[in-house]
């Protein structure tokens, strides 16, 4: 049976002759939620799209249930990345930009379409769902990113400061959501410095800027 473990071990990532983390052992498994906080410049981002698969460790490996992501492949279905700059393209309605994933995954389009619609209603956008995410603002967008990944139904989810652009009753909300996640069986990875998230937190892995 899936555990939804994902699983880091001594891993260790560079960007030429700097080390930008190095030996991270970490482990979250289903219904569990690690929140990764540091100082600016400690690597947080680094280590949120390596344990995405974003990024291939140069020493140790990252696992999802005893598989090296390197066999999963960036785009498993499994996983899915919220990052700090939400990656949404300018041009597409919010609708298109939840329901993008969904489509590369060929799932059928009364599934996508019910998906998208619950995912933005869940986050409080029904009434922006036709609006292009150039004409929304920061926090809209942000709350366009989590539905996406809400929308994936993923094992594991990561997010990036998924509450930095968000006013306190949206952030409450993404909090409950997160939870409602976490209830359903996936395992949650969140990079935050929000004392609101961190009290969430099963555990809390905590980098050092490397001098």
């Amino acid at each position: 049976m899936s555990q939804n473990e994902l699983r880091a071990t001594s891993v260790g990532v560079d960007f030429g002759s700097r080390v930008l983390l190095d030996d991270v052992n970490l482990l979250v498994i289903a219904g569990q939620m690690l929140v990764i906080t540091g100082a600016s410049g400690s690597g947080k981002t680094t280590l949120a799209h390596t344990l995405a698969g974003i990024i291939t460790p140069d020493r140790g490996e990252v696992t999802l249930d005893g598989k090296p992501l390197t066999q999963l492949g960036t785009l498993s279905a499994r996983l899915a990345l919220v990052t700090q700059d939400f990656g949404l393209l300018s041009v597409l309605t919010a609708t298109e930009a939840v329901s993008l994933p969904l489509q590369v995954r060929s799932l059928a389009r009364d599934e996508i379409r019910d998906r998208t619609a619950q995912s933005l209603n869940a986050v409080g956008l029904q009434s922006c769902a036709t609006r292009t995410v150039a004409e929304l603002s920061g926090g809209q967008r942000q709350r366009v990113a989590i539905a996406r990944a809400l929308a994936m139904l993923a094992d594991v989810i990561i997010m990036d400061e998924p509450t930095a652009e968000l006013d306190p009753a949206n952030r409450a909300l993404v909090l409950s959501l997160l939870t409602a996640e976490l209830d359903r069986g996936a395992s949650l990875v969140v990079v935050s410095h929000e004392s609101d998230v961190i009290a969430r937190a099963d555990f809390v892995y905590e980098l050092a800027t490397s001098h």
